[in-house]
């Protein structure tokens, strides 16, 4: 596997783009697939061959050398997946925020971050209430905290040992049902939400954000500023990141402000 930061819109030498002070960056990762069935059959076919010319069987060791050259052999042929990861860093609000599917690919970000510049002094973004908290009292209560409206999508855990739980996808979650589960002892874990009617996302207890959509509002806005494609993506970048920041400060605030 290699990665490296890449240009994040294409332009050869800008590692980072910027506008507004906002910045924006992008890790390659490529990664070579290579299946362990194929090269355990090219490597049997190897192995079926000295056997039949020694007159023995290879041990352990002289197959397990087989297979590596196998390996070797066969991975400038193997099928290349790339994949980038974006990275957004507001200096001027003091977030940095990866775009990722996992924790575990945000840490590899971080830990390449840290390997380029040398130090980043990061700190994990933790509320005087807990998310899971807060998502529980505004499904009870029908209702979100400020400028946050409660959509169609959540999920219910059990705090038991089992751990029972139920999710509600497209559903109405201001019924009597949800209720129930929530009087049962179940608390909300993920749950979607709009904020100030241009932006959706869902919320974890973990306080991830994520299927971030900006709504047609807010690309209506982007294509008003833009002429082409290269004014389209700096306005798309300046749109979205003035949007994140205004709604990670609101999500705080809803979340009793960052603790101490």
């Amino acid at each position: 596997m290699a990665r490296g930061w890449v240009p994040p819109r294409g332009e050869v030498g800008e590692l980072v783009f910027s506008v507004e002070r906002q910045q924006l960056l992008a890790l390659g990762i490529e990664q070579k697939l290579l299946p362990s069935a194929i090269i355990n059959q090219y490597a049997q076919e190897k192995i079926t061959a000295i056997e039949a010319a020694q007159g023995y069987k290879p041990g352990r060791k002289q197959s397990r050398e087989i297979r590596d050259a196998v390996e070797l052999e066969l991975l400038p042929r193997a099928f290349v997946k790339r994949a980038l990861t974006y990275v957004w860093i507001d200096p001027v609000n003091r977030w940095l925020v990866v775009d990722a599917a996992s924790s575990a690919r945000a840490d590899e970000v971080i830990d390449q971050l840290k390997l380029s510049l040398g130090s980043l002094p990061l700190t994990l973004l933790k509320t005087q209430l807990a998310p899971g908290t807060a998502l529980t009292q505004w499904l009870a209560a029908g209702e979100a905290f400020g400028n946050f409206t409660i959509d169609r999508d959540c999920e219910l855990q059990a705090v038991a040992e089992e751990r029972a739980a139920v999710r509600y996808v497209r559903h109405n979650l201001d019924s009597n049902d949800v209720r129930a589960h929530i009087s049962a002892g179940k608390t909300a874990t993920r749950l979607a939400l709009t904020w100030n009617g241009r932006v959706s996302f869902v919320l974890t207890e973990q306080l991830q954000i994520k299927r971030v959509a900006f709504l047609d509002v807010t690309k209506e806005d982007a294509e008003r500023q833009s002429e082409n494609a290269e004014d389209l993506f700096a306005a798309d970048f300046a749109l979205m990141s003035g949007e994140l920041a205004h709604l990670l400060a609101h999500l705080a605030e809803a979340l009793g402000g960052e603790a101490e």
